[in-house]
């Protein structure tokens, strides 16, 4: 016997982000999330995302034991700003039974019917900091603290839901060289002089603060002719600063000035925290802070976090200005592999900036859509 419930209580929700980590717990490849730091993503109070947004948090019960979970999300500002008749559904995992699946989505459509949506899209989260896509290919690698990670069955729940594809995400492995290539080094000095950039030095996280704003503001126009994006608000950024500033290391990040001391470019690149995060286990207290500070400190994998070229400087090389200091650290830092975050397949500007250094796919994810 299947039932469904809504989570509402501290206990529910609780249940509702813990369960995948009895439904993964024999997986090597599945990275846990901070337990308290999910719960708070979900505390209206907490994450100002509610300030323009509605969620509905669903748990299945199979034989009176948690079988899978799935969140509905109506982004307002998506709905009324940017024309989408759109619902997101997020945080979904299930044991493979398709009756589970079916349950759960059956009040995930009931909400979008009642507002009147035209349709379902996900996995997404309340915007695009948060993590999105099912993952369709390269089960066997580990995953990442920016992706989610999945059973190889998800998909067949898709297609028993009756989803249908909406666009494919892929990540694509880089293996770093052992020094900085000589004509990157001179091409990205070229741009810097032809150009009037200047790098600006953030020593340590107290320096890197005041630029938040702007970085966030030049990946909202870097990233807006892209689909399905949603734009972060000002009142948001405070509480992504929270939630991603204590894994930075400001040496990682890159920002680049013109000669007004404008930023109009960045990146931001962080070093890999998967094994920690599973030798963690969802607990920062007493050893989850200890086994994150040896990855940041001792290393030799990054992920790419975040990238944004300010419009006007679209297609001028800026890139080889990142990837210039970006090598730099990584020699530095004895980083020999990164991993590129989720590109969308359409997205081929990005992936065009791997295209000299031998990218190799290793992921892909999908997100699905379904009319009402």
């Amino acid at each position: 016997m299947i039932e469904i419930k809504q989570a509402t209580t501290k206990k529910e929700l609780e249940q509702f982000v813990k369960f995948p980590f009895s439904l993964y717990k024999n997986s090597k490849n599945w990275v846990p999330p901070i337990i308290k730091e999910e719960l708070n993503n979900f505390d209206r109070k907490k994450n100002p995302a509610f300030k323009n947004a509605d969620a509905w948090f669903f748990l299945a019960y199979k034989n009176g034991a948690v079988a899978g979970r799935v969140c509905a999300i109506i982004n307002w500002n998506e709905v009324k700003e940017l024309g989408n008749s759109k619902l997101r559904f997020g945080w979904f995992d299930a044991i493979e039974d398709e009756n589970v699946a079916k349950a759960l989505f059956e009040k995930v459509f009931a909400i979008g019917k009642e507002h009147k949506l035209e349709f379902v899209e996900g996995p997404a989260g309340f915007s695009n900091m948060d993590k999105a896509g099912m993952l369709i290919e390269g089960f066997d690698r580990i995953g990442s603290m920016p992706t989610n990670y999945n059973y190889a069955y998800y998909p067949t729940l898709m297609d028993a839901v009756g989803f249908q594809k909406e666009v494919d995400w892929k990540e694509f492995e880089i293996l770093t060289p052992n020094k900085v290539p000589e004509k990157l080094a001179k091409f990205s000095d070229l741009l810097m002089k032809k150009y009037n950039l200047k790098l600006i030095h953030t020593p340590n996280t107290k320096t890197l603060l005041p630029y938040a704003e702007k970085i966030f503001d030049l990946m909202n126009r870097s990233h807006e002719h892209l689909e399905s994006f949603t734009p972060i608000k000002p009142y948001q950024i405070e509480h992504y600063k929270n939630k991603y500033l204590k894994f930075l290391d400001p040496d990682f990040v890159n920002l680049i000035a013109d000669e007004n001391d404008e930023l109009v470019a960045f990146s931001i690149i962080m070093p890999s925290f998967s094994k920690a995060l599973q030798k963690a286990n969802g607990k920062l207290f007493p050893f989850g802070f200890y086994h994150l500070l040896k990855a940041q400190k001792k290393n030799n994998k990054a992920t790419m976090l975040l990238i944004g070229v300010a419009p006007e400087y679209m297609r001028k090389g800026l890139t080889a200005i990142i990837f210039h200091k970006t090598y730099e650290v990584f020699v530095r830092r004895g980083i020999e592999i990164v991993e590129t975050n989720p590109e969308l397949e359409t997205n081929n500007q990005v992936q065009a900036l791997w295209k000299d250094y031998n990218p190799q796919l290793i992921k892909k994810w999908r997100t699905y859509r379904k009319y009402l």
